[in-house]
């Protein structure tokens, strides 16, 4: 049960509400209702009126208390995101009181995961939803369409699911090169504290507190569902993520490539495997290779990486990190 919902959904109908009236209404002790009360007021939702056995509870200001969760499904036929996303903020207090930093980086991923839904998806329909806690913000995107990874693995003409997902995280791989540059996933991921991205039977789940990236297998659903969690209080900003994998002009020209996605019990032995991680980076000025979680590399993949593709491409560095011994080996003497 929301009790904070419960709370300014009553005052909306009401207009007020005491402590007592909510202990009948759910059960639960005045003391652990009266938490509750104490949150919204702190937050300016409520204000508290009278004193003793006359206290109640009213939205602040006489205004309508607004709810702290959305939920709406969208026809996709002319929707613009941005437009969406001022409907969320006037028609709940999710935004209300947001630092500038949050604030900002949430309108961010919405809008780019709502595009990207709007225009590539395919689906007639869209349902989102976005929330607030008392320690994070979210938001749910959830379309009926293609498929994000089915999307991609058919663009690039891959040959799993997998492989899709992976060429997905590298930035700058969209389906529609004329309208759109492919940064959005890319910075998004950077951005959420958690982010996951499920379609059909697979699941994509990024969680940047533990500094993990795995894939889940699932329970298909049709279209793709993105879903976005940041903490309140989470330091992050948008233009530090920005400049992290930007050049000195500011444009995209860095990224970082996980080796262990897709991999066979996290070996790479051929020259194929290599062909398939690096397919696609030429975009790029700068590349991290990262090998965590990776057994093993055979001479025929660190030679097609640091060697034959290093020498077709000069002006690219590359680098990498989190090799054990094993693969810092065969990465040392492709490079020789």
């Amino acid at each position: 049960m929301d009790i904070k919902q419960l709370i300014l959904k009553k005052i909306h109908k009401t207009g007020q509400v005491t402590s007592s009236e909510l202990t009948k209404i759910t059960g639960f002790s005045r003391v652990y209702i009266n938490r509750f009360l104490k949150q919204l007021v702190n937050e300016r939702q409520i204000m508290l009126v009278g004193k003793a056995n006359l206290a109640k509870y009213v939205s602040l200001n006489g205004k309508e208390a607004k709810p702290e969760k959305v939920s709406k499904i969208l026809k996709n036929k002319n929707l613009q995101e941005d437009l969406a996303l001022n409907d969320i903020k006037n028609d709940s207090s999710i935004f209300k009181g947001l630092s500038k930093n949050i604030e900002s980086i949430l309108g961010y991923a919405f809008t780019e995961m709502l595009n990207n839904a709007i225009e590539h998806s395919g689906s007639k329909t869209l349902e989102i939803k976005m929330g607030r806690s008392i320690k994070s913000v979210d938001f749910t995107i959830r379309d009926f369409g293609v498929g994000v990874f089915k999307n991609v693995e058919k663009k690039f003409r891959l040959k799993t699911e997998v492989e899709g997902i992976n060429h997905l995280l590298k930035g700058k791989q969209t389906t529609s090169p004329a309208a759109h540059s492919g940064e959005g996933i890319f910075f998004t991921s950077k951005a959420a504290d958690i982010f996951t991205l499920e379609s059909f039977g697979k699941k994509l789940v990024i969680d940047n507190l533990a500094k993990n990236i795995f894939i889940k297998n699932i329970k298909p659903i049709r279209g793709t569902r993105v879903a976005f969690q940041i903490n309140l209080k989470s330091k992050s900003n948008l233009s530090e993520i920005f400049k992290e994998y930007a050049g000195k002009n500011f444009i995209f020209s860095k990224t970082k490539v996980l080796v262990k996605l897709g991999a066979i019990d996290n070996i790479f032995l051929s020259r194929s495997q290599a062909r398939r991680i690096i397919f696609g980076l030429d975009k790029f000025k700068e590349i991290i290779l990262d090998f965590n979680g990776v057994s093993s590399v055979g001479q025929s993949f660190a030679d097609e990486i640091f060697r034959v593709w290093q020498t077709a491409h000069p002006h690219i560095v590359i680098k990498h990190q989190n090799a054990n011994d094993n693969s810092l080996l065969m990465i040392k003497r492709a490079k020789s």
